[in-house]
């Protein structure tokens, strides 16, 4: 049997089921992109100067958690931001954003426009582009595997992943057990902070998309 990524490595044991840490999601801050609504996937992007003041006030948000374990997608806007809320990342590839394809760069406007109906990337997925691409239950599927590295640290102290909305959204469906697709139901802005726990051993949301500004809309990407 060949060897597993050294990316990817699996626990030594299962999850517990009731584990006593926190595990805290970071949205990157915010970029060019992100502020104009535009889809931003694998495309290397960095912070604003606003961005970067989000990181930071993330940084403040999180300072009392005791970290066990923190993982940052391998995207320049996630690292720094990792860096700039002062946490030591360990960069997990899989944590990098939804493969939009096609869709890449593109506001959900743009892409309705042309179709002629609401499209959207949770009910109707994306197109082939320069990328292959990815399928919801693609993406749910690398969370998956996030999680079953991640929940066993739990029971050591708080974890904390630095990543993306949509796949952080897609992630937290998830950790609750639920479909992928509830994810669109579950907004995150730039440079906001989640944490997720565990209620007698059922699975829950402890805070959900807290910043220094509460949101007037819901996030465009």
């Amino acid at each position: 049997m060949p060897a597993l990524p050294e990316y990817d490595p699996l626990p030594d044991r299962p999850a517990p089921d009731n584990p006593s840490g926190k595990l805290v999601l970071l949205r990157h801050g915010e970029t060019e992109w992100s502020k104009a609504g535009l889809h931003t996937g694998l495309t290397d992007i960095p912070l604003t100067a606003r961005g970067e003041d989000l990181a930071r006030g993330a940084g403040q948000l999180v300072a009392d958690y005791d970290f066990s374990l923190v993982l940052s997608s391998p995207l320049e806007r996630a690292r720094r931001t990792a860096e700039l809320a002062g946490l030591h990342a360990e960069v997990d590839p899989l944590l990098v954003e939804w493969d939009y394809g096609g869709y890449e760069g593109r506001t959900t406007k743009d892409i309705r426009e042309e179709l002629g109906y609401d499209w959207s990337a949770f009910t109707h997925g994306v197109i082939r582009g320069a990328t292959p691409g990815e399928t919801v239950e693609e993406v749910a599927a690398r969370a998956s595997r996030v999680l079953t590295r991640v929940l066993p640290a739990l029971a050591e102290g708080d974890v904390a992943l630095v990543a993306h909305g949509h796949f952080l959204r897609i992630l937290t469906a998830v950790y609750l057990r639920l479909a992928p697709r509830f994810g669109a139901q579950i907004t995150l802005d730039a440079g906001s902070v989640s944490v997720l726990s565990f209620y007698r051993e059922q699975p829950a949301i402890l805070t959900w998309n807290y910043g220094l500004e509460l949101p007037l809309a819901p996030s465009e990407s």
